[in-house]
């Protein structure tokens, strides 16, 4: 949605709509998925904040996430749904943020992805794939950057 210039989301309004029906086709039935990174940083912050109050990530709350990711999504001009009347008009049902994953998420995918390949799960390699894995912020080295996504590849060089 980030990608998409302002304006072209008003399209699917009709579809989202209280009406349901347009064209003669029924689209109460139907799931749109719209996938964004703006907010980001603000879902960081809140997991950030939760972390230093000594609360689990498990216990934000999307409450708390959904007003910061709507204003952030509001308050960006380059993104798809700025001045957007499917958010103006509240079309949108759910809002999935995505918390950051900690070393021991990224250790789980690394096991997950160890027993995937059908090898044992070897320490010095989980390790390895852990240290050379970048997490933010600086000072705390909580969240990794990338989530899970270059688990598979440092796997495969560390074998």
């Amino acid at each position: 949605m980030d990608k998409l210039a302002p304006g072209l989301m008003e399209v699917l309004r009709p579809f989202l709509g209280s009406s349901w029906v347009v064209f003669g086709t029924n689209y109460r039935k139907a799931i749109f998925i719209f996938i964004s990174n703006t907010g980001g940083e603000q879902i960081n912050q809140v997991a950030l904040e939760a972390w230093r109050s000594h609360r689990d990530r498990e216990e934000i709350r999307l409450q708390e996430l959904e007003l910061v990711i709507s204003q952030a999504v509001l308050d960006n001009p380059y993104h798809g749904f700025w001045r957007s009347g499917i958010m103006e008009e509240h079309l949108l049902d759910v809002l999935v943020p995505f918390l950051p994953l900690q070393r021991h998420h990224v250790r789980h995918c690394v096991l997950n992805e160890l027993a995937q390949l059908g090898l044992e799960p070897r320490e010095e390699v989980i390790q390895a794939v852990l240290d050379s894995t970048t997490f933010f912020p600086e000072k705390e080295q909580l969240f990794s950057s990338n989530g899970c996504k270059t688990v598979a590849s440092r796997i495969a060089f560390f074998l």
